[in-house]
Order: structure tokens, then C-alpha cells, then sequence
């Protein structure tokens, strides 16, 4: 039987409320940047919340039930969309903890929807899915030895200020797009312009209707300085999402539903809890591409993935750094490259899981707007994805038109920074506007950067001022030229 004098002792031996607090604001430097641990935890929900849609998406995009409609490898083999599922969570979990833990910075990592997209179309159609896991494994190891050896920093800090303001901007209509795009409030049209107002200029689906209502709730509490403004309202654009397939029986969006949900529905479907299926863990094949398709072939297919990856990534760094106002002057942000060799690990990660390469999403600027400024917020939002391998119903219930209000209005905050660029010098404003339109307009931010490299090179010498084009600019610039040339290059090659 213990002592009080014990029992005193132990009680103070125990860590109080006030000490954790302490301890958390003394790993992730919370008041030095000036947030709070509500914020961070509220940031960490929102960037859960607006991304959570990869868990359902990157299965229908690399997986499938053994249906025709899976994306089949030249084998004749298909990944089981369950397993993908479970390998998405695990491995954007795993991957974003490291992020928030090591680079101490609010970005969350996940398969990424550009270099899952080229594999299953592309890739696939030429080599097995292991082999063209293996692939991804390769692309990740040599970003990670870029960022190691400081070839990714030295890129980075090339880079002009005008075209990392351009950037910025570039990815915050980007999202914005996406937005549009993904709550049908803007679609194609069946002839004419590419694009339209919903149908014929008409808002016609009730889903699309959420969508608008959600955008006006987040920005009417956002400017009336509402904390936690945008995670109400979610919550809140949720709340009726779910009311309203309630009442209108909505159902899921198809050819013969085209007015339903864009993908997953909010309501709750199955079993809230299931045990996920990780069987797909290092099922994949290093060097088997290279003997089926030839050493050329396969090294192009590696470059290809490289300089998606690595500029994809370094340019949504680029503005959710200066989004958050981490950004120093010249572009730079805290525990640069530590960043950079982590989200290279999460290409090697999701190569060997099979969930895809995992890269830095541009939706963690939803977290951002809600005030996120460290790795803690990182931190929440990968143990939801943990958790998310287990309670999948759940994570699906808020819909993809609500995520979408909310990428519309971060998209909005990060235009803010077009302010930056020198539109009065047209050397620089023209790389600066290519940059920032050619990545919505061709839903690529690799395609962007790209575009303003080449731009900033060939006009600034034009102008007579090479002296301010950096060596590595040049190089960069060339390497994009291949880059875009890769189709007819490769058919040249044989």
C-alpha cells in the first residue's frame, strides 16, 4: 500500500497537461512561428478532410475487382483496388509523420494523382505492375540522392523570385481549377469552347449546389476571422450533403447519373470498421522493366518520372511554403533539404507499397489557410490516414464537392502572392504569366515550371540580361525541352 507522500510523488512524476503542451511547442517551434496548437490540430483535420478522397480515387485510378474496367498490365495482371486502398492509407500515414517529425513543416504527402494516372495508362501498357513499381522505387532513389547532395536545393535556390511568386500563384489557380472541375461547376462541353459553366451555363445538380453554398459559409466565416473557420465549414457543407442525399436519393455520379455525387456519396456504406489488406508490400520488380523493354526504353520511362516528381514536388513546396509564410526572401524555407529527401522516401515508399509514388499534395494549403505552420499539423493529419485503413466508411462521408469549396478558397489566399512579380519588366512578366496559366490550363505543375524555365532563359538573354540567368537555369531548361519532346524522342529512338 503506497504512502500519500508516494502517492504525491508519483502524481507529480506524471506529465501535466501544461508540460506536454511545452514539450509539443518546443519540437515544433509553435509559438516561434506564430500558431498555436489548436491551429495546428484544426489545420491537420482540414488538410485530412480535403485530401482524404485519395484513400477512394488512387484505387479506382491503379486498381480494380477484376473487371474490364481495371487498369490491366501487359501480363494480363490487375492491382486489387481493397489492397491499393490499404497501401494509399498506410503509406500517406507513414510518410506524412516522417514529413511533419524530420522536416517540421505543414505539408501532407500521398499517392500522387499525376504519376498514378501515367502509370496506369502509360506505363502499364509496357511492362508488368511490379516492374513499373520497380520504376517508381528507381525514380525516388535518385531524388532522394538529388536532395541529399544538394543538386535539388542548388536547383531551388536558381530559381528567380519573380518565377517562385509565379509558381505560387500558378498552383493556387491550379487548385482552383480542380475544385471547379471536381464539383461539376465547371465542365466540358460537348462541342464549342473546352469548358462551360456546369450545363449550358446553368448550376443543374444539387451536388454542384453544395459545392457553392459550402465556398460561401468558408469564406463568409474566413472573413469574418472565424477560427477554425474553414473546418466549420466542411463540418458544416457535410451536415448537408448528407441531409440532402437524405431527401433527393441523389446517388453516385455515372453516365446514367450525371447529376450525382462526383465520387464517393455521404452517406455511410459497409462496415465502419474492417481490417485492411497490406499484401502488396514490396510486390514489385527493380530491374524487370529494363529486360522486358529494353534499357532505352525503360530509362526514359525513369526520366519521365523523375522530372514529374521532382518538379511537381519542389514547385508545391515552393508555395505552400510561401503560403504559410515560411518563405524567406529569396524562396527558402526551414529544413530545406531534409524536405526535399523526404519526399523523395515517399516515392521509394509508395513504389514498394504499390500505392504509387507519394508526393507532396498541393491540398495541404487548406490546412495552411486554417493556420498550420509546423509539422505537428503533419503529424494529425498522417495518424487520420492510419486510422482511415480501418474506418474507410467513415473517411468517405464528406464528398468531393466539399473538398472542392474548400481548394477554391485556399486557391484564392494563394493568388495573393501575384503581388511578388514584376509585371513592369516583361522579361519577367512573361515566364511569370506562362508559368502561372500553362499549370491549370494543362493540370500539371511540372508543366508550368517548365514552361517559365524555358521562357526566363530564352527572353532574358534575348533582352541582354544573361547575366541574370543562373547556369543551372540553362541546364534546367534544356532538360525540360527533352522533357516535352519525350514522345517524338523516344519513337525516334525506336
Amino acid at each position: 500500500m503506497t504512502t500519500l507522500s508516494e502517492q504525491h510523488d508519483v502524481a507529480n512524476s506524471a506529465p501535466s497537461p501544461g508540460g506536454a503542451r511545452k514539450l509539443l511547442d518546443s519540437l515544433f517551434s509553435i509559438s516561434q512561428r506564430g500558431s498555436t496548437l489548436g491551429r495546428e490540430v484544426r489545420g491537420g483535420l482540414v488538410t485530412f478532410f480535403t485530401m482524404a478522397y485519395i484513400v477512394i480515387l488512387n484505387p479506382l485510378i491503379i486498381g480494380g475487382f477484376g473487371t474490364g474496367a481495371a487498369p490491366v498490365d501487359v501480363a494480363g495482371q490487375w492491382l486489387p483496388a481493397a489492397q491499393v486502398g490499404a497501401m494509399t492509407s498506410l503509406t500517406a500515414a507513414v510518410m506524412t509523420i516522417l514529413f511533419g517529425l524530420i522536416a517540421n513543416l505543414p505539408f501532407a504527402l500521398a499517392a500522387g494523382l499525376g504519376m498514378n494516372s501515367f502509370l496506369a495508362v502509360s506505363v502499364v501498357q509496357e511492362v508488368t505492375w511490379p516492374e513499373a513499381m520497380g520504376l517508381v522505387v528507381i525514380n525516388g532513389v535518385l531524388i532522394v540522392l538529388f536532395g541529399m547532395s544538394g543538386i535539388r536545393t542548388a536547383i531551388f535556390r536558381a530559381i528567380p523570385k519573380d518565377l517562385k511568386a509565379a509558381i505560387t500563384v500558378g498552383i493556387g489557380l491550379f487548385i482552383t481549377f480542380i475544385g471547379f472541375v471536381d464539383s461539376g461547376f465547371v465542365t466540358r462541353t460537348p462541342a464549342g469552347p473546352p469548358v462551360q459553366l456546369g450545363e449550358s451555363g446553368s448550376i443543374v445538380s444539387i451536388p454542384t449546389m453544395i459545392f457553392v453554398v459550402g465556398l460561401l459559409i468558408m469564406g463568409a466565416l474566413v472573413a469574418r476571422g472565424v477560427q477554425g473557420g474553414i473546418l466549420i465549414g466542411i463540418v458544416a457543407s457535410t451536415v448537408l450533403a448528407v441531409i440532402a442525399e437524405q431527401v433527393f436519393k441523389i446517388g453516385p455520379g455515372s453516365e446514367s447519373n450525371p447529376h450525382g455525387w462526383h465520387l464517393n456519396m455521404p452517406v455511410l456504406q459497409g462496415q465502419i470498421v474492417s481490417l485492411p489488406d497490406l499484401s502488396l508490400a514490396g510486390d514489385f520488380d527493380l530491374f524487370g522493366s529494363f529486360s522486358r523493354i529494353g534499357v532505352l526504353a525503360a530509362t526514359m520511362l525513369v526520366f519521365t518520372l523523375v522530372f514529374t516528381n521532382f518538379f511537381d514536388a519542389m514547385g508545391t513546396m515552393t508555395g505552400l511554403a510561401k503560403n504559410a509564410g515560411l518563405a524567406s526572401k529569396d524562396g527558402t524555407f526551414p529544413r530545406l533539404r531534409a524536405a526535399f529527401v523526404i519526399e523523395g522516401l515517399g516515392a521509394v515508399a509508395g513504389g514498394a507499397g504499390s500505392s504509387s509514388s507519394n508526393t507532396v499534395y498541393v491540398d495541404s494549403a487548406a490546412g495552411i489557410g486554417e493556420g498550420a505552420r509546423t509539422g505537428l499539423a503533419s503529424v494529425i493529419t498522417g495518424l487520420l490516414f492510419l486510422g482511415s485503413m480501418f474506418f474507410t466508411p467513415l473517411t468517405s462521408v464528406v464528398p468531393m464537392e466539399v473538398a472542392a469549396a474548400a481548394l477554391v478558397l485556399v486557391g484564392t489566399m494563394m493568388c495573393s502572392q501575384i503581388r511578388e512579380i514584376n509585371f513592369k519588366r516583361f522579361s519577367s512578366a512573361m515566364p511569370a504569366f506562362l508559368t502561372l496559366i500553362t499549370m491549370p490550363l494543362t493540370y500539371s505543375i511540372a508543366n508550368g515550371i517548365g514552361a517559365g524555365f524555358i521562357a526566363w532563359v530564352v527572353v532574358n538573354t534575348a533582352a541582354g540580361r544573361h547575366k541574370k540567368v543562373h547556369p543551372l537555369m540553362w541546364i534546367v531548361a534544356l532538360g525540360f525541352l527533352v522533357y516535352f519532346a519525350r514522345g517524338p524522342l523516344t519513337l525516334l529512338l525506336g
